[in-house]
């Protein structure tokens, strides 16, 4: 039975009774909002929309009908949060503590959508979270693309109308078990625009939120329709410049959807002061760092935002991760033909690394040829001297099989097609980023 506040009946109520409640709803929410915040709000929309239903009551001058604050809807997004978290949001609600571990299996294990398809909850439960403003926090795929290998690569439309790349890589062992990869996106767009790649030409928007990151994860798992893997941080964006999101995510997608630390990879272009930051957490994550270049200068040239971040300033702190999470750290080197993709280069790649130590790992890339790109993909020749020339130096070195070419798998490939126009120019954000991660 639906319940009634005090001092209203199931009928509709008179204008001077909706002021009065308004009013006092209004005083009340001051008081009690730091113990029955939700609550609260779930009393208050009801009140307001038994003011909207009744055709006798009109908004006055006198009437002052709150609006939800759009600003603060993404607090109220239920995808992100713990077992915990969900047990106290129910507390809050009036409801036992079980219904927030029932949020939770709804949440991560069936993966519900809507908040009034979570059946196992009663309808006056669901009806009081919608009308405080939650929501799950799932948003529409606005494009799906399949190649002929298998990658599936998803456009996802968010609450702002952006969209974001995330891809899904299936992978069969020799063992002939299936490994489902999720290459997924932290920011809209990208800021340091590295000269090869696709997401920085596509111009920078936003800072995922941690929910947005995670329902790609559950994105790629309903195309599929099953469990992924394995997920890395390699999709649009850098991870860096939004590391408290990402590790939010993280926590979450380890936590909540229980994906093995050691099967998460977050790459990096390389910011200053993030990577010690990182390894304060003590992540069994694997650190990917994208270097693409042997010496300061030829990295300069293709990556921008290197001349903020020397090399060897990168590499000793590399070596600091290592020693500090015993953790080694991945090299992502993308090559490109007649560029960076020499024998001599893969020689001053290796004097490098050893000279920074042990611990580091090369995962060479083949370049992902892009519209408009000046760069080529280098001859498979050239790929596998590369290769051997780092093998012979005792390098740890895998290549990385290239795949979804026939799906524009490339990084902001696909966005771009659909959304072209840069949404920040450059120069707006990619110099207040950079200095607020040098300063904090």
């Amino acid at each position: 039975m639906k319940r009634v506040p005090v001092g209203l009946s199931s009928s509709s109520p008179s204008p001077r009774l909706l002021s009065t409640l308004i009013s006092h709803i209004s005083t009340m929410t001051s008081v009690a909002v730091l113990r029955h915040a939700p609550l609260v709000r779930a009393v208050q929309s009801r009140a307001l929309a038994m003011a909207s239903s009744s055709s006798s009551v009109r908004t006055t001058p006198d009437v002052a009908i709150p609006s939800v604050n759009k600003n603060n809807q993404e607090s109220r997004v239920l995808l992100g949060m713990s077992e915990q978290d969900l047990q106290q949001l129910a507390l809050d609600f009036g409801q036992q503590k079980y219904r927030g571990k029932q949020l939770h299996h709804l949440l991560y294990k069936r993966k519900v959508k809507e908040i009034q398809d979570f059946s196992h909850l009663p309808l006056t439960f669901r009806n009081e979270l919608q009308e405080a403003g939650w929501n799950v926090g799932r948003s529409p795929i606005y494009k799906e693309v399949t190649a002929s290998d298998g990658t599936v690569k998803l456009l996802i439309k968010l609450q702002d109308n952006r969209l974001v790349e995330t891809v899904g890589i299936p992978v069969e062992d020799s063992k002939g078990s299936l490994r489902l990869t999720a290459c997924i996106s932290s920011q809209v767009g990208c800021p340091l625009r590295c000269s090869f790649c696709a997401t920085g030409k596509g111009g920078f928007s936003r800072n995922l939120k941690s929910h947005e990151i995670v329902e790609q994860v559950l994105a790629i798992e309903e195309i599929f329709k099953r469990r992924v893997t394995n997920v890395v941080f390699m999709g649009m964006g850098e991870p860096m410049l939004n590391m408290k999101e990402v590790l939010e995510a993280h926590r979450c997608l380890n936590k909540d959807i229980q994906i093995g630390q050691r099967m998460i990879t977050i790459s990096s272009v390389g910011v200053p002061n993030t990577i010690r930051k990182l390894a304060s957490h003590k992540l069994q994550s694997t650190l990917a760092i994208s270097l693409h270049a042997p010496n300061q200068k030829l990295r300069e040239k293709i990556v921008p935002s290197a001349k903020s971040y020397p090399l060897d300033a990168i590499m000793k702190d590399c070596k600091d991760y290592f020693l500090q999470t015993s953790r080694r750290v991945s090299f992502e080197y993308t090559l490109l033909a007649g560029v960076n993709d020499a024998v001599e280069h893969a020689i001053e790649l290796a004097e490098l690394l050893h000279e920074w130590g042990p611990g580091s790992h090369v995962n060479l890339i083949p370049f992902n040829p892009i519209e408009g790109s000046e760069y080529q993909r280098p001859y498979k020749k050239s790929v596998l001297a590369f290769s051997a020339a780092l093998e012979s130096r005792k390098v740890t070195v895998s290549v990385r099989q290239t795949r979804g070419l026939d799906a524009s798998a490339a990084c902001g490939q696909l966005r771009n097609e659909f959304q072209k126009i840069p949404l920040l120019a450059s120069a707006e954000v990619q110099q207040p980023q950079l200095e607020m991660a040098i300063a904090s």
